[in-house]
């Protein structure tokens, strides 16, 4: 039933001749103009797919799905240690710099993923140092919108040190748009970005296995009537497919699921081979849902035992008796069997503290997962991970 920890990477494999593969014609010549909606108020038509690049191993994918008609590239500080950020930088490098867009989420030093809040001693000084290291690492003039991540409770995202940051960044020419990421849209952090004015781009995740659609749906507009892109994120609930035994999930209908929300500006897909960007691409030719589609999403959300997608809502902190940083671990846990990417797994792993055996010395599991995981199974899985040395992982 487990798979291999080592190999769970998806390889990526990009032949030369890419424009071929794609379908595309060869020769010099404009991308296809991939259909659109307008990013909020920066003023943008962006394409309603975008690249999200934390699984990308070659700089010959990013170029491929330039060439198709992406525009916009999304990586972090803490993917590859910020190894992506360079990789994405020298795929881009020589391109005219007003035609694509680089984001990338920036988390301020010292943060806790589990508290969810500011540093004590967190500086506007220090959290512009942490973008500027960014665009070094990508090689370029600027960074094109700069993301607060894990941005799920208010305190975070009102927390006055980063909006000055993020205020003198863009005075200075450094960065063009500012926004948050978050797992959970449907609390208190979504709006209350919005009405602070701060930031012009959220990033929520957004599938079809979200809970208390109503509540997000909700939030969603409020921030997108007061003016923010909305970008979605976590849009396949965790990968192309569930644990081993359970059915594929439909990934073209779970991205066309997202765009049946007109609020949502573009979808960032995070992509690791030419058989994905090209399924993505050819979702594009008829965003409607399907009676199939329908069928297929139904299923998927009746395998809730089955999902890898984690909805970080932090239910189970409260019950677990060796305090157990779970939601972290959870991710970790889809970082690895979702995305295939062992890499990122591990930085998961790395950022909780973690006692000798964590779930040994419980009988049973008291933690009721509102998704119906089996969470002692997931950790103890997972934590095998550690084991692991690291030169032998893949991204």
């Amino acid at each position: 039933m487990k798979k291999g920890l080592v190999g769970i990477c998806g390889a990526a494999a990009i032949p030369g001749a890419w424009k071929t593969a794609l379908g595309m014609p060869q020769g010099k010549g404009a991308a296809p103009a991939l259909p659109g909606r307008s990013l909020g108020k920066t003023g943008l038509a962006i394409p309603l797919l975008s690249m999200g690049t934390g699984e990308v191993s070659s700089t010959n994918l990013i170029r491929m799905g330039y060439d198709a008609g992406i525009k916009l590239f999304f990586s972090a500080t803490y993917y590859g240690q910020g190894n992506n950020e360079r990789l994405v930088g020298e795929a881009l490098k020589g391109l005219p710099r007003d035609s694509f867009i680089v984001g990338t989420a920036a988390t301020p030093e010292g943060f806790n993923a589990r508290a969810g809040l500011p540093p004590k001693n967190l500086t506007a000084a220090s959290y512009m140092k942490t973008a500027e290291d960014s665009m070094k690492r990508f090689g370029l003039d600027r960074v094109d919108i700069l993301l607060l991540p894990f941005a799920d409770k208010k305190e975070l995202v009102l927390c006055e040190p980063i909006m000055q940051a993020m205020s003198d960044l863009k005075k200075q020419g450094k960065i063009r748009w500012t926004g948050i990421a978050l797992h959970n849209p449907g609390g208190e952090a979504l709006r209350a970005a919005a009405d602070s004015k701060a930031y012009d781009i959220a990033m929520p995740a957004y599938n079809f296995k979200t809970k208390d659609l109503d509540a997000v749906n909700g939030a969603i507009a409020y921030a997108a009537k007061a003016g923010m892109g909305i970008v979605a994120m976590k849009t396949t609930a965790g990968g192309a497919s569930g644990r081993a035994g359970s059915q594929p999930m439909n990934v073209g209908a779970a991205l066309k699921w997202v765009l049946q929300n007109k609020d949502v500006s573009s979808i960032v897909s995070g992509m690791s081979s030419i058989d994905e960007l090209q399924n993505n691409l050819a979702m594009l030719k008829d965003v409607k849902l399907s009676e199939q589609d329908l069928k297929d999403l139904n299923r998927g959300t009746a395998q809730s035992e089955d999902s890898l997608y984690c909805q970080q809502c932090g239910t189970c902190l409260s019950q677990c008796p060796m305090d157990l940083d779970i939601p972290t671990l959870m991710r970790s846990y889809m970082y690895a069997y979702g995305y295939r990417n062992a890499v990122q797994a591990r930085a998961a792993l790395d950022s909780v503290d973690l006692p000798p055996d964590p779930c040994d010395t419980c009988e049973t599991c008291g933690v009721a997962c509102p998704s119906g995981f089996d969470v002692r199974d997931r950790v103890r899985d997972i934590v095998r991970l550690k084991n692991v040395p690291k030169e032998f992982l893949k991204a």
